[in-house]
């Protein structure tokens, strides 16, 4: 293979990549279970990084169910994703996320900053009640459930929800182990078509797990819950900050 060829792979293995070159990826009929509580003021000041600082200490657990991506298939998802604040902006700071789907996860890490690792999440009706759960590998990790469809909730505040601005680390250490690329990065999504929105009461319960510490952030009080059904598009990423900008 020549060098110009090598240059316009986008990700190994060559001949198998681990996802597909095309972009961006589509969502239809994607759904969101999204309880936000509010939690420890200083447990949640110790993760979030400069320049993005915390005022209301809320936290957004989510779980995801994606039965039609481009490119990538069907797959559920679940993280948490903390309000923060940049610059007088309210916006979103990415955590942790937990997925099945190898394509996701390597196409999500290399592409965007998403910080996802390997986890496996659920979304399901059980009789009247919308259940979310995740499991990280044998072991349940977080339970999520809520009245199905008790309520309509007003679209304009579902759009708010999906479409706020979004940071996230982009880190990728060179060959002696000291970061290469030390980067915050934004996105936000402007393609969205909302199909169905509700809310109803709520409840979230934590565990704790060595290598999924999604406790470590404690459910203090439940704020608002959220069910929605949309089709949407992923927003391109885009640099605001470098850690590593004069550094010898």
């Amino acid at each position: 293979m020549r060098a110009e060829d090598v240059r316009k792979q986008l990700t190994t293995p060559i001949g198998a990549p681990a996802y597909p070159p095309g972009g961006p990826y589509r969502f239809t009929d994607r759904e969101y279970l999204n309880i936000t509580y509010r939690t420890d003021p200083e447990a949640m000041r110790a993760i979030v990084p400069e320049p993005l600082t915390v005022g209301e200490p809320l936290v957004t657990f989510e779980v995801m169910k994606m039965p039609d991506v481009t490119g990538l298939g069907a797959f559920t998802e679940s993280g948490q994703v903390l309000t923060v604040e940049h610059e007088g902006e309210q916006a979103a700071y990415l955590h942790a996320m937990y997925v099945d789907n190898l394509g996701s996860i390597t196409s999500g890490r290399e592409i965007s900053a998403f910080p996802k690792k390997f986890g496996n999440a659920r979304l399901h009706l059980d009789v009247d009640t919308l259940v979310g759960t995740l499991d990280y590998r044998s072991l349940r990790v977080a339970t999520a459930t809520m009245g199905y469809k008790h309520a309509l909730y007003d679209e304009a505040d579902a759009r708010a929800e999906i479409t706020r601005p979004t940071y996230a680390l982009k880190m990728l250490p060179g060959y002696d182990r000291r970061p290469r690329i030390c980067e915050l990065v934004r996105s936000q999504i402007t393609d969205l078509t909302i199909k169905g929105a509700w809310t109803g009461p709520a409840r979230l319960q934590m565990f704790a797990h060595a290598l999924a510490p999604l406790a470590d952030l404690p459910v203090l009080e439940v704020v608002s819950a959220s069910h929605i059904l949309c089709d949407l598009t992923l927003g391109r990423p885009s640099v605001v900050h470098d850690y590593l900008e004069g550094d010898a």
